[in-house]
């Protein structure tokens, strides 16, 4: 494990997890469930054999790739509603939202040869300069192990309190190394990718990530988890997903709580917010259009890596 890297005891306090987080941009949380990953690769493996390689140099031209992981994969539903995760997305997102949402879910599996990816931030879906709050909060959950050989995400620490064009130097960059059932933790700020395999054995990494309940989802989870399909998940992964409000009065159907689609025959008086939602609403703190200064960048010369703007993905 490489000494630079903020690697975090699975029971670390959630408070110090979340500080740690916002000071680095990331944490690393070895084996916070080896079981669980275990279980999800188990169930995902013949689908990431049957999949096609990426058809552009971005996704990858020997990496595989699935999405609506939540129909492939019962450990997944339980991977995404994990304690750890929930109570870190309850300290970085609801301080500027009524609910946070799931934004995307996808596995990503490097075979040996593939090239490493374009550095990026995945917070640039939003038009919003950088630094900002954290409106994103990836999940790279490690379901083998990632090296520095085999591909494991690599990282800027601190980039996510660089101005915006501010792209990170080679030696800035670590890879994010971690056994098998840990996770790799970060703000939508933070430079990343995947890293190039030049090692002998493939890396599966299984990425959820979570986003502010107002803002429109990557992954569209009402089409990769239709109610017919949807109506057999668990109720907090059914909410986590979509079928609930994003706040008063947003996300309603027919003038009312979208989680009544998934209910059966509607019984009660409609409603398009209640006194929880209300409640929690009142408690976000109001965000202003270029309140956040951006981080001074030190003059230097060196190389620089390469670093997108505008294509985020998740490594």
């Amino acid at each position: 494990m490489a000494g630079s890297l903020n690697v975090v005891a699975p029971d670390l306090a959630h408070d110090a997890m979340a500080e740690a987080l916002l000071e680095h941009g990331y944490i690393v949380i070895e084996d916070l469930a080896p079981d669980l990953t275990a279980r999800a690769f188990a169930e995902l493996a013949p689908q990431i054999e049957a999949a096609p390689f990426g058809s552009t140099e971005f996704l990858g031209l020997r990496t595989k790739r699935l999405g609506s992981l939540f129909r492939r994969s019962m450990a997944a539903r339980e991977m995404v509603v994990h304690p750890t995760v929930m109570a870190l997305c309850d300290r970085l997102l609801l301080p500027h939202c009524a609910r946070y949402q799931l934004n995307f879910s996808g596995v990503m599996h490097l075979e040996p040869g593939a090239d490493g990816q374009t550095l990026h931030r995945d917070g640039v879906l939003y038009p919003l300069l950088h630094p900002h709050p954290p409106m994103v909060m990836p999940v790279m959950w490690a379901l083998s192990d990632f090296t520095a050989e085999n591909g494991g995400t690599q990282i800027a620490p601190g980039s996510h309190l660089w101005d915006h064009d501010r792209v990170p130097f080679t030696d800035e960059v670590v890879s994010a190394e971690m056994p098998a059932g840990s996770a790799l933790i970060y703000t939508g700020g933070l430079y990343h990718g995947g890293g190039p395999n030049r090692g002998n054995s493939a890396r599966t990494g299984m990425a959820l990530q979570y986003s502010l309940g107002w803002l429109r989802q990557e992954e569209n989870q009402y089409l990769a988890n239709p109610p017919e399909v949807a109506k057999d998940y668990p109720e907090r992964l059914q909410r986590l997903i979509g079928y609930d409000f994003g706040g008063p009065y947003l996300g309603f159907v027919d003038g009312d709580n979208p989680h009544r689609l998934l209910e059966g025959d509607r019984d009660g008086i409609a409603e398009r917010t209640n006194p929880e939602l209300d409640a929690a609403a009142d408690k976000i703190e109001w965000l202003r259009w270029g309140e956040m200064a951006a981080v001074a960048t030190p003059d230097r010369a060196g190389e620089t890596t390469d670093a997108a703007t505008k294509r985020p993905d998740n490594g």
